[in-house]
């Protein structure tokens, strides 16, 4: 059995490079892979680990200044989540391309204040998802307002467009997302816009499903890893929420492109899925660079062969 953890920090960081070679030096000896990122803004990771080796990790971490107020989100699993020990320097911890004054992040909410919120919202008050659509369209949390968002880049201009649709004095902002880390972004921006009411769910969606079960939530949620799509509560399948993209069918099963050339991330039922040959669409069956389909429960994200760190 693994651990899988998500974790980030906005911490100042002097000597980012020397913390992603003092973690690769670590994991040299240990049972871990990861995807880790870590700049003079702090850290964000995530990982799976044997059992012994992630309680040795976060030990040395929560050792080192920086870090020890980090908080872990903790799921098992049956394998290793990633595919290799990946520990790099980033300039943005979020792709964002924007200045966010990290003074002005929107207050947190417990898990509990959450749900809490949620069962009492009026009018005024909107929840707001601030994942990709490729991650709310398989769940998200039951009347939430969800921006067709492809990239995270955009959010700096749907801030501005909400504005223009809700009075900031008057509306309350909810806003989630997987763990927490682009919350912190992203409701700094919605202050600078005027909203002064915004909260952010502290722990994410992760948190939430780990403290509060699936309480006034529907569908999957999406994960950056091997997974790619649970549930938000270790021991609940919930039925999916999303569709097939050929024939409607129920699904919330993702699959990436057998052309080579395109790897796009799409949902499928198994069926189709064979029939398409892990294809998105006919154009793409016809490629000449179509990578061979072998039917999958569970189907894992492509990536290209390289060696197991």
């Amino acid at each position: 059995m693994y651990v899988v953890l998500a974790y980030y920090g906005f911490v100042k960081l002097d000597n980012p490079h020397k913390e992603v070679a003092d973690h690769l030096a670590l994991f040299q000896d240990l049972d871990v892979r990861a995807r880790i990122y870590i700049s003079e803004e702090g850290i964000n990771g995530q990982m799976s680990a044997s059992e012994e080796h992630a309680k040795i990790y976060k030990e040395w971490l929560h050792a080192r200044a920086p870090f020890q107020d980090i908080v872990f989100k903790e799921h098992t699993y049956h394998e290793h989540a990633f595919p290799r020990k990946t520990v790099k320097y980033r300039k943005q911890l979020v792709a964002l391309d924007a200045t966010v004054d990290m003074a002005k992040t929107g207050e947190r909410l417990l898990p509990k204040q959450w749900k809490e919120k949620l069962e009492h919202r009026d009018e005024n008050m909107i929840v707001l998802d601030v994942r990709n659509q490729y991650e709310w369209v398989v769940g998200r949390f039951k009347g939430a307002e969800m921006p067709p968002l492809e990239t995270f880049r955009e959010f700096p201009l749907y801030a501005k467009q909400l504005k223009e649709k809700k009075d900031p004095e008057k509306t309350t902002v909810l806003m989630y997302c997987t763990g927490g880390i682009r919350c912190e972004l992203y409701s700094a921006l919605l202050k600078e816009e005027g909203f002064d009411k915004v909260y952010q769910l502290d722990g994410g969606v992760i948190g939430y499903g780990l403290n509060e079960g699936s309480s006034q939530w529907e569908g999957k949620l999406f994960v950056f890893d091997d997974r790619m799509v649970v549930p938000i509560a270790p021991g609940e399948n919930p039925e999916p929420i999303s569709s097939c993209a050929f024939c409607d069918t129920p699904s919330d099963t993702y699959y990436n492109c057998a052309n080579m050339d395109c790897n796009e991330l799409f949902l499928s039922c198994p069926t189709c899925a064979e029939k398409m040959r892990g294809c998105c669409c006919t154009e793409c069956i016809g490629s000449s660079r179509v990578r061979a389909f072998s039917p999958e429960v569970h189907p894992k994200p492509f990536r290209r062969i390289t060696k197991t760190a």
